[in-house]
């Protein structure tokens, strides 16, 4: 990169991001979609994605393989990476386990979205954060957790594309409800919780379909009939979300729970759809926000906001207006990508 003659303009700083894979959620929401916004801004990220993924094989005889792999291709990446201004780490290398980290250029950013010490104890977790120089948390609950190991930690909520995560043709009366979900297939487990109250919507909603937007299907016996599978892909993530009439985030108030980012609240949002969520963690502080959605904790809740929604179609556009807005201000790439870019510079020097 040439150097800018600009005495105004802050020296240009390299980035070199350590990233979980190319389709792992927080790669590409907390890093990749800020690239184009932070190069304007002087900062150039260079990504290095996992070539192996971010989480081991479920086979246990397949995992020291694994392992040897995904080392062997993150001593390329260290080597491809020198001369870095900075090293930004999105976890471990290696599933709950800290290797080659001491090994990227310093001085380090680590991000966190999840709570990654429930996976593997708190002892990785706070010596891959001593590793670092700051600490970059999804929500408040991941900084408290984080302050307890290292001095400096600050929050940066996962932000969304509005370009690209944007409200589509406005639905029109005739067209069947879509209660939607999207998420990967480890959080399948809350959607499962929620079939109780799904179904008893789907039963008072006779047009009403249930539409599950992942890599796996799910398993939802009750609801066979009722429920439109969809294979996540990037080609179909947006367009897939447009035209749903309400969105989903359930969860249960557990520690993994409360560290999640509300990412599939905010793409809903996002999109101008409605949503009802478990009003736990960082979502109920996005509810907080404004009239986006409604909280719900009980099956009761559930069935209650959900047939609430769809039965008011007027009173579900006004919401997923409203929730279009609050993205734009509060959660959009626009909005946090120049104090990610005062984050990294601070770090820099």
């Amino acid at each position: 990169m040439v150097a800018s003659t600009d005495p105004r303009r802050p020296p240009p700083l390299a980035v070199a991001a350590f990233t979980g894979g190319d389709d792992v959620p927080s790669a590409r929401f907390r890093v990749r979609q800020y690239v184009p916004s932070l190069l304007a801004a002087g900062i150039e990220v260079s990504e290095f994605p996992s070539r192996t993924g971010a989480y081991p094989p479920r086979e246990r005889a397949r995992r020291a393989v694994w392992a040897v792999r995904n080392l062997s291709w993150r001593l390329v990446d260290l080597a491809r990476a020198r001369g870095a201004s900075l090293s930004l780490l999105q976890r471990e290398f290696v599933s709950t386990t800290v290797t080659l980290e001491p090994l990227t250029q310093h001085p380090r950013v680590l991000d966190v979205d999840d709570a990654i010490w429930v996976y593997g104890g708190e002892g990785f977790a706070r010596r891959l954060a001593r590793l670092c120089d700051l600490v970059v948390c999804g929500n408040g609950f991941l900084a408290e957790q984080f302050a307890r190991w290292h001095g400096r930690v600050e929050v940066l909520p996962t932000a969304v594309d509005t370009g690209r995560f944007r409200p589509g043709p406005a639905l029109r009366h005739e067209d069947p409800p879509v209660i939607g979900w999207t998420g990967t297939a480890s959080t399948l487990s809350y959607l499962h919780a929620i079939e109780q109250p799904l179904g008893e919507v789907l039963r008072r909603n006779p047009r009403a379909t249930l539409r599950v937007v992942c890599d796996r299907p799910p398993d939802l016996p009750s609801l066979r009939g009722r429920v439109a599978f969809v294979r996540w892909s990037p080609e179909v993530e947006v367009r897939s979300i447009q035209d749903m009439t309400v969105g989903l985030m359930p969860l249960d108030d557990s520690v993994a729970a409360r560290g999640k980012c509300s990412l599939k609240m905010l793409l809903y949002m996002a999109c101008g759809v409605p949503v009802v969520v478990s009003p736990i963690g960082a979502n109920r502080d996005v509810l907080s926000r404004g009239e986006v959605g409604f909280g719900a904790l009980s099956a009761d809740d559930w069935v209650d906001a959900l047939d609430l929604i769809l039965r008011a179609p007027e009173r579900a556009r006004e919401i997923g207006a409203r929730g279009r807005a609050v993205v734009e201000e509060h959660f959009s790439v626009q909005a946090l990508a120049p104090r990610l870019a005062t984050l990294l510079r601070g770090v820099a020097g």
